[in-house]
């Protein structure tokens, strides 16, 4: 039963969040559909009972209500890591979040600041090889995302797990190739 999660869906039937991907233990999706608080899109075969009720758990909830979405992205490490796709602006290389720093194109000693349009996802050997220089250029210029590009780059990150009762629903406004 561990192994049987609800993926939560807004109320416009897009998932809450793609990273990390928004989903319910299966208690707590019994819980919610029980309070009405979601509805019931799919199932998984598996049931639970209780004394008077027999139920099959869900595998995909949508929300009664729509949540909104946030107007702007939150500037965290992560969000620079995702909006460079994981990849350092020097070398080009994609790393693990462990082995990427955030950087200053424009030294903080020289007056940089740490906003959206100054900082870049960097690996270790290029951070020490620019230092303190302002003549090393990242590949792209930083700016900061629109929520719309950063939920792209979280599709590109599938989880761990991933029922097919689900990819409906998480892909299903991603660009279809011909």
């Amino acid at each position: 039963m561990q192994a049987h999660p609800a993926l939560v869906l807004n109320a416009d039937f897009r998932p809450l969040s793609y990273f990390p991907l928004s989903t319910l233990p299966w208690q707590d999706a019994i819980t919610a559909v029980v309070k009405d608080h979601v509805s019931v899109v799919a199932e998984y075969d598996e049931v639970v009972r209780s004394p008077s009720r027999t139920m099959r758990l869900p595998s995909v909830v949508a929300m009664r209500t729509y949540v909104p979405r946030p107007h702007r992205v939150a500037f965290t490490r992560f969000n620079v890591f995702l909006r460079d796709r994981f990849r350092c602006q020097y070398c080009g290389e994609r790393f693990p979040s462990n082995e990427l720093t955030f950087e200053h194109v424009i030294p903080r000693s020289r007056g940089g600041v740490t906003a959206w349009d100054n900082i870049v996802a960097a690996c270790d050997p290029c951070n020490l090889r620019k230092g303190n220089r302002t003549d090393m250029r990242p590949m792209r210029p930083p700016a900061q995302p629109t929520p719309h590009e950063l939920m792209a780059a979280k599709r590109l990150l599938p989880p761990n797990y991933l029922h097919e009762s689900w990819l409906d629903y998480l892909y299903w406004d991603s660009e279809l190739a011909e």
